[in-house]
């Protein structure tokens, strides 16, 4: 059989790159957790309707088709998520006599987009997400709380694990589309679909497609294109905004809303969160405040954590619950760092000793040895063969395992780096803790 071939968008990690995921994980679980969310795990597939019900998604999804399908069954009323809020509204609405509210939950999970696969962006990845949904209504400072908590694990996993800093670039629906309103545009949907491409393509490309596109006046698209490159990392993008000359009642809202989430991170996490006139968020779901992250020093690689508030998302005609998420792209954060080398790990296993075998007739002795050791929390492995301690000792180096164990309980251990080697009883002795775990390491 021939050697398979990757799969383009589908990205798969050695056990190395596996084990600084597992890592992030962690952190981001812990993090949450200790901020009250809940875990939760939705289907992986939804009704086409569902998935398509907010937002032009229609490229994106995978439709799932059964190979034997009953006659006259259709075979393409179910996709793949594209991303957890949508299966979150649901699962909400099926579950709202069972959820406490303001209901806070985490989830992380695979999800599917039918896109051009390129660095950073996969047709199979990972997201972690956390949400707070109310009933019938959520308080604003919500939308403060929630990237606050995202920018915390994000910290964590710069200070613990070395990954590179973050810069969080906030704005809000209503402040662009009470703008735009100002200026007397009705189709705002259109233009905040048009100034979410910004960064692609540049502010002349933008205002083009608003004239070409959306009907706009040569002004009306200079003045939307002027509102989109203002940003700051303090509360000065009020007078800034203001300074354009447009006034509208959703325009002071969404300015007194995002001038709490900045006023609240510059106490918190000074210098970690900007204003930005030019987030938008493709999808229309989003009703306030929208939210979007990049890596310092990688900026090529797009938006790795991005969310915002949502008001009218989930309703079932008599209760609406709104909510505030935001989302984590684990996948899209770790696989361009991984791949070139930035974040490694210490050894591509978790053992951190091989319990060396004098011959089959002891290894019994051999086993004892790692259960005691493993009864401590301290993951070692049993040489598969009873070879000569030379082999042996190859066979940890290959592996990338630090220590090797020789004898019985009271026995002797070496670290195979240094060559040194000393008496240890397998009831009390622990390797330095540097080595105790694989450590993730940057470039």
């Amino acid at each position: 059989m021939a050697r398979p071939k990757p799969l383009s968008g589908f990205p798969e990690f050695l056990p190395a790159g596996r084990m600084i995921e597992q890592q992030v994980l962690d952190i981001l679980r812990e993090t949450f957790e200790l901020h009250g969310f809940a875990p939760v795990e939705t289907r992986s597939v939804e009704p086409m309707a569902q998935l398509a019900r907010k937002g032009e998604v229609d490229k994106e999804v995978y439709v799932v088709r059964r190979l034997h399908a009953e006659p006259g069954a259709r075979s393409d009323d179910l996709g793949l998520h594209f991303d957890l809020t949508v299966p979150l509204a649901r699962y909400v609405l099926e579950n709202a006599g069972h959820l406490a509210f303001p209901f806070r939950r985490y989830q992380i999970q695979k999800v599917w987009r039918g896109e051009r696969p390129q660095e950073g962006r996969y047709r199979e990845f990972s997201q972690a997400d956390i949400d707070i949904v109310g009933q019938q209504e959520l308080a604003p400072h919500h939308d403060v709380e929630a990237p606050l908590v995202m920018l915390e694990a994000l910290e964590r996993l710069h200070v613990e694990l070395g990954l590179p800093t973050v810069r969080m670039h906030v704005n809000n629906r209503k402040l662009s589309e009470g703008f735009y309103r100002g200026l007397g545009i009705e189709d705002t949907a259109a233009v905040l679909q048009r100034v979410d491409k910004f960064d692609k393509i540049g502010a002349g490309a933008v205002a083009r497609l608003l004239i070409d596109e959306v009907s706009l006046s040569d002004d009306q698209a200079a003045q939307c294109v002027a509102l989109a490159q203002i940003n700051s990392t303090d509360e000065s993008f009020v007078d800034q905004v203001r300074g354009l000359g447009v006034r509208h009642e959703m325009l002071d809202e969404g300015l007194a809303q995002l001038t709490q989430v900045v006023r609240a991170a510059n106490r918190q996490v000074p210098g970690r969160l900007v204003a930005d006139m030019k987030i938008a968020r493709g999808l229309d779901y989003y009703t306030g405040t929208v939210y979007e992250t990049e890596l310092v020093g990688h900026e090529h690689m797009g938006s790795v954590s991005s969310g915002g508030r949502y008001d009218t998302l989930a309703s079932d005609g008599k209760t609406t619950y709104p909510g505030v998420g935001i989302s984590l792209g684990i996948t899209r954060l770790l696989a361009p760092l991984i791949s070139k080398g930035v974040v490694q790990c210490s050894r591509p296993v978790p053992s951190a000793v091989l319990v060396a075998v004098d011959d089959e007739e002891t290894r019994d002795q051999a086993m004892a040895v790692a259960g005691s050791l493993r009864s401590r929390g301290i993951a070692c492995e049993v040489a598969p063969k009873a070879d000569k301690f030379g082999k042996q000792i190859r066979y940890a180096d290959r592996r990338g395992i630090p220590f090797v164990w020789f004898g019985g309980v009271s026995g002797e251990v070496k670290d195979i780096r240094s060559g040194d080697q000393q008496p240890a009883d397998a009831a009390t002795w622990s390797p330095p803790p540097a080595d105790l775990k694989p450590a993730v390491t940057t470039f």
